[in-house]
This record gives structure tokens, C-alpha cells and sequence, in this order.
């Protein structure tokens, strides 16, 4: 398990570019946990920690891609039919038993073993094309093949999929359901991959009410710490929730530092700033460093980052906006590269896809911003982004009526209908 640096996540100042930002942070971020084997039945969406080499051909022999008859092209007449006897039988699990002659077809079916050739025989490899059924005739135990097929048809080579000794799977990579079936396919029931990075999430704030308690006035229930909790999970982090801290100084400073003693990273969302009644700062300084990042960015400009130190490792700490939306978009595009790093993962980013805007939006120039929408079908069939009509941080509703996010660079400033832009889709960011 490697360790951060102290100055890590030194880098404030004035308002920064969202790529600029990314690069300083991931630049410095290192893997720090540990790595484990775990069965493929639970290897699906975690992050593999070694490469995976293939110690086998797939598949393990030649073999007929269709149900038909093993020949050997030499047999057949380029311009007649050929009348060859049918001996023998291979079928998927079940090879001829025996080499293949010369001037005889092998009745075979989808998936079976292409047969040998004996060792005296011109040709000791065995037949080397495989003729469709549908495209011969069967009279008694001879089959007739027209002319025109090619050498080799119908006919799957041994390591087609995979070579024995090639890399098949890099470290790194998060697993998904067809990274887990080729590790299947080469014979492998286990993979090494990284541990769950250890996340204790809380919030702070006297005015936060965990749902389900009565609501008094001037009170919100604490829905973010929810928020984070699904989007941490689904990245495969295991997380504790230490709930809602109470705006007092000395209560923050031993919950951070106790949770530090048994965490790999410490994420709250709202509550870091320079008012008086804001704690975390204080106690996050008292324990290591913080530093406020203001990333030319909308929503979310203002976010903090941090060490706590814990023994004699510093453990990473995240401070988002507090804003509903904000702290999405900011988890999304910033917190999540970082957890996935942590992990060892190697794509950092999340998909962006090309699609058409059907809205038109003015922004400043020099920031990122992100605005909600939804696909729609647009006059030629084809999806555009449509604007989702309200753009407040605190309306969490967007985020459920919206497909994702159009990203618009620094440079744009004013988007018109039709334009092209980024989308980012909520269901491609797991």
C-alpha cells in the first residue's frame, strides 16, 4: 500500500481550469489499497490489480464454426461437385477419435474439434475446410459438395480469441461482465483486485435532519450524505457513514480524527468555508492541512482538499459544495477520478458522447459548465439534449428528470440550436 504526499493537494489560489486542476491532483494521487483475490462470481465492478496473462489458446484447437462437413480442400474439384463418403462423426466435446484420410468428409457440428490428419497423410494437419450443410446433399453415406467454396471456410482457428501468453487483461481495468467471462474462458475461478477503498462519509451542520425525524422550521433533511453514499458504492468503495456532525468544534476534530485511524479517504459535502460557524476547516487544520481549490467551473466552484494525518500516513479529505446538484456534478467530475485512482483504477474519466443541443444557452467565458438535459428524439430521428427549464444548484428534482449532463468548454460562450456538445450520461458513470 503506497502513501500521499504531504503537499498533495497544495494548489489554491486563483480560479483554476477544470483540466488544469485534474491533472495537479491525479498527477500526485497514488494507489493505497491493498490488493485481494475474490471468486469471478463477485469480481464484476471492481478494479483488477495485475494483469491477467493467458495461459491457454482460446479456443484450445481449430474448430467448426458451422454444422456441416470436414474436408480437405485438395479433396474437393474447383469446378464439379465432389462425391466424397461421409465416415465418422465430431461433434462439440466429442472429437473424431481417430485422423482424418484423405478422400473422406467427417460429418461435423458447430463448436467441434476440427479432426487430424494422419502422420502419413500429405497433409498430417487434417481437413482444413468445413461445407455447410444447407449447401450439400446427402445421397446415402456420400455427400455431394458443389464447387466455389474457399479454403478454410467454415473453420475456427485454435487462439482466434485469445494466444497463450498474451496479456489479456490489464491491471487496472474496472471489471465488467466481459472482462469477467474471457478470464472464465482461459480457466481462471479467481482475480486479484484492489480492496474497497475505505470511505467515511459524514456531514456537519445543526441545521441538517436525518430523513425520517420530524422537520422543525429552519431545518432541511440531510440529503447529500444519501447522495454520495449510492455514487461511492457503485464505484465499489465501502462506505461509513458517520452521519451529521454538530456544529461544534472539539465533536468534528475527534470524529475526523478517529475516522481517519480507519479510513482511506474522509468526504463531507457543504460546511467548509471561513464562517464562524463552520468547524470542519478548523478541525481538518488542527489535524494536517486543507486547501481551498476555486475551479473556474459552474456549478461548484468552491471545493476543498486535504490531509488528516493518522499515525504516520495522511489520509486524503474532500470537502464539496453543499449545494444538491453542485455536489453531484463535482462528485461526478472531479471526487470520482480521485476515488477511482485510490483504487488503482487506470480510466479516470468518464464517457462523453457527441450529440446534437436542441436549446440555446449563453455562458461566461474561461469556465467549464455543466447544464441538465434529457434525450430527445429530434425531426430527423436522430437524440438532442434539450435543456432541462430550471438550472437552480439546489434542485435535486433535475437530476432525476434529466439523462445527464452537456458539458460546455472554457472557450464557449454562446451555444446555439444544432450545435454539437459533450453529453455525459448519469447511467454510463456506475
Amino acid at each position: 500500500m503506497a502513501q500521499l504526499t504531504d503537499d498533495c493537494f497544495a494548489g489554491g489560489g486563483p480560479l483554476m481550469p477544470l483540466d488544469e486542476a485534474l491533472d495537479r491532483l491525479l498527477g500526485r494521487l497514488v494507489t493505497v489499497t491493498g490488493v485481494e483475490p475474490v471468486p469471478l462470481t463477485r469480481a464484476g465492478d471492481r478494479i483488477l490489480a495485475e494483469p491477467v496473462v493467458a495461459p491457454i489458446d482460446v479456443p484450445r484447437h481449430d474448430n467448426s464454426a458451422v454444422d456441416g462437413y470436414a474436408v480437405y480442400f485438395e479433396d474437393l474439384n474447383a469446378n464439379a461437385e465432389t462425391r466424397l463418403p461421409v465416415n465418422g462423426r465430431a461433434a462439440a466435446g466429442h472429437p473424431l477419435g481417430r485422423p482424418a484420410r484423405r478422400g473422406e468428409a467427417i460429418r461435423i457440428f458447430t463448436g467441434a474439434a476440427m479432426p487430424l490428419g494422419a502422420a502419413t497423410e500429405p497433409d498430417s494437419a487434417g481437413p482444413d475446410t468445413v461445407m455447410m450443410q444447407e449447401d450439400c446433399r446427402l445421397e446415402g453415406d456420400v455427400v455431394i459438395i458443389r464447387p466455389g467454396i474457399k479454403r478454410g471456410a467454415n473453420r475456427r482457428l485454435a487462439g482466434e480469441d485469445v494466444r497463450a501468453g498474451r496479456t489479456i487483461l490489464e491491471a487496472g481495468t474496472r471489471l465488467r461482465p466481459q472482462e469477467v467471462g474471457l478470464a472464465a474462458s482461459i480457466g481462471l475461478t479467481t482475480l486479484p483486485v484492489s480492496q474497497p477503498l475505505r470511505v467515511a462519509l459524514f456531514s456537519t451542520g445543526d441545521e441538517l435532519v436525518e430523513p425520517g425525524m420530524p422537520l422543525e422550521t429552519g431545518a432541511i433533511y440531510d440529503s447529500n450524505r444519501y447522495t454520495l453514499a449510492a455514487m461511492l458504492s457503485q464505484l465499489g468503495a465501502a462506505v461509513t457513514d458517520l452521519g451529521i456532525l454538530p456544529d461544534r468544534r472539539e465533536v468534528v476534530r475527534l470524529s475526523l480524527a478517529v475516522a481517519a485511524q480507519e479510513h482511506d479517504l474522509l468526504i463531507t459535502s457543504g460546511g467548509v468555508s471561513v464562517g464562524e460557524e463552520d468547524h470542519v476547516k478548523a478541525a481538518v487544520e488542527a489535524l494536517g492541512n486543507l486547501h481551498f481549490w476555486r475551479l473556474a467551473i459552474k456549478p461548484g466552484r468552491p471545493i476543498a482538499f486535504g490531509q488528516i494525518m493518522s499515525e504516520d500516513r495522511p489520509v486524503p479529505f474532500i470537502g464539496l459544495p453543499g449545494n444538491p446538484v453542485a455536489v453531484m456534478v463535482t462528485f461526478l467530475r472531479i471526487a470520482r477520478p480521485m476515488v477511482l485512482r485510490l483504487m488503482g483504477a487506470k480510466d479516470l474519466a468518464p464517457p462523453l458522447f457527441r450529440v446534437r443541443a436542441a436549446f440555446e444557452h449563453k455562458k461566461k467565458k474561461d469556465r467549464r459548465e455543466w447544464v441538465r438535459a434529457r434525450l430527445v428524439p429530434d425531426s430527423a430521428g436522430d437524440l438532442a439534449a434539450q435543456k432541462f427549464p430550471r438550472d437552480g444548484a439546489g434542485i435535486l428534482s433535475s437530476m432525476v428528470e434529466s439523462d445527464g449532463l452537456v458539458e460546455l468548454p472554457e472557450d464557449t460562450t454562446h451555444l446555439a440550436p444544432g450545435s454539437m456538445v459533450d453529453f455525459l450520461p448519469f447511467n454510463e458513470v456506475r
